[in-house]
């Protein structure tokens, strides 16, 4: 087995003392691979850039430990870490131009300066931001700080890159465009990456790995299709996903023949038990209330379905999502074709079974997906 790149033990970060300081990041353990680009998602103060810091050796940790390919890093000072990163407050040096400022990171490697030259027009090419090669930080714009930022980080030949919010000042077209390009270089080189973003969009885009953290805790590491498809919890199966996933609470009632679900305003989904692994089955049976969720996409309007009535219809230029009040809610749907539906309409919604997720209402974590046991 090859060893990790990065590894993460039981890492807790107090600002203050501990035990008794803020606790930015709770017990956080994680591998994470050779050539591998992991995102770490979440809001404002999930501590999401406490974690990062952490690794880049700008944050003592507090409890635990951090090993860089098997060698334990976590009391060494920055410089010794072999670390490449891209702050979101861009960091360039004012004195030297944009060219000089991406150069710099090649300064240790004793390259030909034709060399140097040629690597350094290639990723401000990619970049988009060959045309202010000689212009010094001053005389740019913010997004164009942060591309060199992020040029000269990724220049680098380092054992792991870290990039902070890389693009998030940029505009969702050139966004976009470069998140393509930014993953392309990185894989082709096999680079190991970490980026911090609160953007799903970016994190789905980039990473092979997305590490959800929320109040310090990591919630779910996994692909980005397991955390879509298969959320460990309801925070992440909520947090995760545009429209944000669907949720009601509701009453069990499950046996071989029938799965009963009894949501408020008494709205009832009445499934066949053969619908449902024995395994759902036997773990419904035990508990009294559930929250279910389902993804906007995964609601149909179908006549035999259960009533709901139009709250909002928007054309978003190429799909619809309605709104409607159902089970003393909101309900969702999301459709590619434009609905022709105004506010105080009544319409039938169909909930298929394999579309449901189903939560423990105490805990919220995950019972099932669709039909099969939570894994």
């Amino acid at each position: 087995m090859t060893a990790a790149a990065l590894s993460l033990r039981n890492v807790d970060k107090f600002y203050g003392a501990i035990g008794t300081g803020v606790h930015a990041v709770r017990d956080v353990s994680m591998d994470i691979d050779k050539g591998e680009i992991v995102a770490l998602l979440g809001s404002s103060g999930c501590g999401k850039t406490s974690t990062l810091r952490m690794i880049a050796g700008f944050e003592d940790v507090s409890r635990g430990a951090i090993r860089m390919n098997e060698r334990e890093v976590h009391r060494l000072p920055p410089f010794r870490r072999n670390v490449a990163m891209a702050f979101e407050g861009y960091s360039l040096y004012p004195p030297l131009t944009v060219r000089e400022n991406i150069a710099f990171a090649l300064k240790s490697e004793k390259l030909a300066a034709s060399e140097v030259d040629r690597r350094v027009n290639e990723i401000a090419d990619m970049l988009e931001i060959d045309g202010i090669l000689e212009r010094h930080p001053s005389s740019i714009s913010g997004g164009q700080q942060q591309r060199a930022s992020l040029g000269r980080a990724l220049i680098r030949h380092a054992d792991l890159h870290l990039l902070d919010e890389p693009m998030g000042q940029l505009e969702p077209q050139l966004r976009a465009l470069l998140r393509g390009r930014i993953k392309h270089f990185i894989k082709e080189r096999g680079l190991t990456a970490i980026l911090v973003t609160h953007d799903q969009t970016e994190a789905n885009a980039l990473a092979d790995r997305i590490a959800v953290m929320e109040d310090g805790v990591l919630q779910q590491f996994d692909t980005p299709a397991r955390i879509k498809d298969h959320p460990s919890n309801l925070f992440t199966g909520t947090f995760v996903g545009e429209p944000p996933m669907n949720v009601f609470e509701a009453r069990v009632s499950a046996d071989n023949d029938r799965m009963r679900l009894m949501l408020p305003e008494n709205v009832l989904l009445d499934y066949e038990g053969a619908a449902f692994s024995d395994d759902v089955r036997h773990a419904l049976g035990a508990v009294d209330k559930v929250v279910i969720g389902i993804r906007p996409y995964a609601v149909h309007r179908k006549a035999d379905g259960v009533g709901a009535v139009v709250a909002t219809n928007q054309w978003l230029g190429d799909q619809t999502h309605i709104a409607a009040d159902f089970a003393g809610g909101t309900l969702v749907l999301v459709e590619h074709e434009r609905a022709r539906l105004k506010p105080g309409d009544a319409i039938s919604v169909v909930i298929e079974p394999s579309n449901l997720h189903i939560f423990d209402a105490a805990t919220g974590r995950a019972l099932a997906h669709g039909t099969e046991i939570a894994q």
